[in-house]
């Protein structure tokens, strides 16, 4: 592979274990989240500081970047349990705007300068970069997926569910809305970090501008593509949204209304997504193989 298909594929596998997290909060959960690279930048900025202030290797600061990714996505995630609907939409948005302010305006985080010089991964003594860093995404992308597998089919993923499909309804057979949303809120966010971390030490430097509203829209496109609430929806999502801006490159300042165009015509026509049950892939299917919508 050349060194432009493995920075493709790398971060397509990056972007992958963000809309990971943004699968459990928005597809098992139900919740609306429009903000979600705000912890993708927490992730990330975490892992640059501890790395550039506090010398920490990835592989010692990788644990307390995703514990306070999931703990700042449990602090912002209580105010929006309040709200539903237009209103838990606006406050998402709102809280990537925060974020974004924060890393761009307190010199602590950089500022507008971002942060750099943050260094390389190393595993048992190897520098990790180009097809090796892409080997470490895709073992992580797969341990991401293991986990929403497994979540899926516990008895939190189940409680998430049946919240998704009625929460009145749910909540009167004892399931407790608060703590399995904050629960599926801490997991999805816990993942963006832990994606950031990937992010911040495969690129060398960040800024505010890498985490900003557009990107939030370019993910949440990415899960809407795929299907939302199926497991490979991130993964298929990624790939295509990744892939298209650079077949198309000529167009690339039209990215966001290419992504909302999509955004538009798959809640029209396919609002499952591509994988959802009533696709035309598993209709297709359906027809070509008997038993293929199984």
């Amino acid at each position: 592979m050349s060194g432009y298909l493995i920075t493709i594929a790398t971060i397509v596998v990056i972007n992958a274990i963000v809309v990971c997290g943004l699968n459990v909060i928005v597809g098992y959960a139900g919740q609306i989240s429009l903000g979600h690279a705000a912890f993708f930048g927490i992730g990330a900025y975490s892992a640059a500081i501890l790395a550039t202030k506090a010398g920490l290797s990835f592989w010692a600061s990788l644990p307390m970047v995703v514990i306070i990714s999931g703990l700042v996505g449990l602090l912002l995630g209580l105010p929006s349990l309040r709200v539903k609907e237009d209103f838990l939409a606006i406050t998402t948005i709102g809280i990537n705007f925060i974020v974004e302010a924060v890393f761009l305006y307190i010199p602590f985080f950089g500022g507008a300068l971002g942060i750099g010089g943050i260094p390389r991964i190393y595993l048992f003594g190897l520098k990790l970069k180009g097809f090796s860093f892409f080997l470490l995404c895709l073992a992580f992308l797969v341990l991401v997926m293991l986990a929403c597998w497994w979540f899926a089919r516990c008895w939190a993923g189940l409680a998430c569910f049946a919240l998704r499909e009625d929460e009145q309804a749910a909540a009167s057979m004892g399931i407790s809305p608060v703590r399995f949303k904050l629960l599926a809120f801490v997991v999805g966010t816990a993942m963006a970090g832990l994606a950031g971390a990937l992010y911040a030490h495969y690129m060398r430097f960040i800024s505010a501008s890498d985490f900003s509203f557009p990107v939030s829209i370019t993910l949440l496109s990415m899960l809407v593509l795929g299907g939302m609430g199926k497991l490979w929806a991130p993964l298929l999502g990624a790939a295509i949204l990744g892939a298209l801006p650079e077949i198309f490159r000529p167009l690339v300042e039209y990215r966001i209304l290419f992504y909302t165009a999509v955004l538009l015509l798959m809640i029209r026509f396919q609002p499952s997504g591509l994988l959802g049950d009533d696709s035309l892939a598993r209709k297709v299917l359906a027809r070509v193989v008997p038993g293929g919508r199984s």
